[in-house]
């Protein structure tokens, strides 16, 4: 599928306001890719479809995750982390997209894990720091993506494990695990 044809039918998915966010992780995405050094095109094909199954009905989320063996624990968790896996499965199956580095992309967008690569990291940090995005710690984030995508991703994870402490959910593992392998990269990178 070329690009405007996808960008139609991901927009067609959601309401304008968050197909205006979208976009901003789409601008996002290739102003980091640039900076950091991955493919701007893949950055920008990750970020167009990253959301496209955010506003689909849960049971239509929990029936894929099911019968497609996707990680049957995030049943367990908040619903906002269904939609990365089920786009990732989306993406895959109805826009025919096979590279890797884009469905892990869209895959783990929210979550994080171990070993994220550079395009999971864009991709992540495009979603948190967006231009529409307004929550306190986004200035901070923004400013560290200047010129650390980990240090900058390591606040994001931050910001959201706050709220989750503060709002009394629980924390889905892989952002956990996320966090400490970026802490350690950090930390190797730094000595």
């Amino acid at each position: 599928m070329n690009r405007d044809a996808m960008i139609e039918a991901v927009r067609s998915e959601m309401p304008e306001r968050r197909w205006n966010h979208t976009l901003g992780v789409m601008e996002t995405s290739i102003i980091l890719a640039e900076r950091f050094g991955a493919d701007p095109v893949k950055a920008e094909q990750a970020a167009i479809l990253h959301d496209v199954a955010k506003y689909w009905q849960t049971s239509r989320m929990e029936s894929i995750i099911r019968q497609e063996g996707l990680p049957a624990d995030l049943l367990e968790f908040d619903k906002e982390l269904w939609h990365a896996p089920v786009g990732a499965f989306v993406a895959e199956q109805l826009f025919k997209v096979t590279d890797l580095d884009v469905l892990d992309a869209i895959r783990y967008h929210t979550s994080g894990r171990e070993g994220m690569t550079l395009m999971d990291k864009i991709v992540c940090l495009a979603d948190y720091m967006e231009p529409g995005r307004d929550f306190p710690a986004v200035h901070k984030i923004r400013e560290i993506a200047q010129h650390s995508l980990e240090k900058a991703l390591v606040a994001g994870f931050d910001s959201t494990i706050s709220y989750l402490l503060q709002q009394g959910k629980r924390i889905y593992p892989l952002t956990v695990a996320a966090r400490n392998d970026l802490l350690l990269f950090i930390r190797e990178a730094e000595q």
